[in-house]
């Protein structure tokens, strides 16, 4: 087999849960020289980006903040802007990112509970209702929830936890990161309270930039919230909003980046954005099974964005990870916390085509012909 990586440059391909790949139109705009932040012309595309995450979001009564960060930054900013120390959290914890959410909270003083599922599975509803229910007090003041787990492909159904909470009560903090621009979310129909993303999923531009969803509800949360903030702080950002402009420096070109990626999806459409991504989740899938792989996740429960795998007996990940970057010069992701080296990840989100899950399942085929 030839070694791609030393006769082919610029051919390098991501098939992770992110970063994802980003369209030449979109690395052109990285390349544009920057404007002043404060310049009509910059608040003129920083205000569109919002409008776009509004559509993207379905929301028309939610603030949509953009912060230069992390996804994880957004759920720390989440986190400290409606909790105050000693408020019960029950976090739901389908994987790495949905424990995160967690201690994040911990770490502001929050009483935290997890429901902690089996690894591939989601929190059994029931389970859920039927903790809510025995609340009778209301000492649950906060939720969070991871909507597609990217450690393990794992997706709950937001609506229907959503639909819980809101009968108990509680304020709803749901991580979106892998599957906003993915899978369908309806943040006023599903009465979703705050919704976090990150730049470098579905958005299909780089590590950089977080989203945040804050709804009526969640701005009531705020005024009584006791813990720590100045850079996450919502007010600073709601007031900046306001006058079209952002409190502090923003990644201007990466905002600029933002708008033309929303540019695309607008010219593709919600719903066909939405139907590839499901397209593309069953034909890897499908494929895989073909040939002879186990999946981590049932089909009932398996993200759009991202599916684990098992390797083949006798074979390990880490030469399965290799032979996909040596030969063929192709990135996938290791498992995460108590699945490294137990299963291998393919991210199928953002800027991911038939085409690519195709070379993605004949390579695959030809990797484990080798390796076996």
């Amino acid at each position: 087999m030839l070694n791609y990586t030393r006769i082919m440059r610029d051919k390098s391909f991501l098939m992770i849960p992110g970063p994802t790949p980003v369209p030449e139109s979109v690395l052109v705009e990285l390349a544009r020289h920057p404007v002043g932040h404060r310049s009509k012309e910059f608040s003129d595309i920083f205000m569109s980006c919002i409008e776009s995450l509004k559509w993207l979001g379905k929301t028309k009564n939610s603030d949509a903040f953009i912060y230069t960060a992390s996804g994880t930054g957004a759920m720390e900013a989440a986190i400290s802007n409606v909790l105050s120390p000693g408020d019960k959290v029950l976090s739901l914890v389908t994987g790495v990112f949905g424990k995160r959410f967690g201690q994040i909270a911990q770490a502001f003083g929050a009483t935290v509970e997890m429901i902690t599922a089996d690894p591939g599975k989601v929190i059994d509803l029931k389970i859920l209702e039927q903790k809510l229910s025995l609340d009778k007090n209301k000492e649950i003041k906060v939720v969070t929830i991871t909507h597609s787990e990217t450690s393990t492909g794992a997706a709950s159904d937001l609506e229907k936890v959503a639909k819980a909470v809101r009968s108990h009560g509680a304020l709803l903090l749901a991580d979106a990161v892998t599957s906003l621009g993915c899978m369908n979310i309806e943040i006023d129909n599903w009465g979703l309270d705050v919704v976090i993303s990150g730049s470098q999923k579905g958005f299909m531009i780089p590590p950089g930039l977080s989203f945040i969803y804050v709804s009526p509800k969640a701005w009531e949360y705020y005024k009584k919230s006791k813990c720590p903030k100045f850079y996450w702080d919502f007010g600073k950002h709601k007031k900046s909003l306001d006058e079209e402009t952002t409190p502090f420096t923003p990644n201007v070109s990466f905002v600029y980046a933002l708008k033309k990626s929303f540019e695309m999806m607008q010219k593709e459409g919600f719903e066909n954005i939405i139907k590839r991504h499901d397209r593309l989740k069953t034909r890897l899938r499908a494929g895989l099974k073909e040939l002879g792989l186990k999946l981590l996740c049932e089909d009932k429960d398996a993200s759009a964005a991202i599916t684990a795998i098992y390797p083949p007996d006798g074979i390990s990940v880490s030469d399965i990870r290799s032979a996909y970057k040596k030969d063929w010069d192709i990135t996938v992701a290791n498992g995460q916390d108590i699945l490294k080296d137990k299963i291998f990840r393919i991210g199928h989100l953002g800027f991911v085509s038939d085409r690519d899950i195709e070379m993605t399942l004949a390579v695959t085929k030809k990797i484990f012909e080798k390796l076996t």
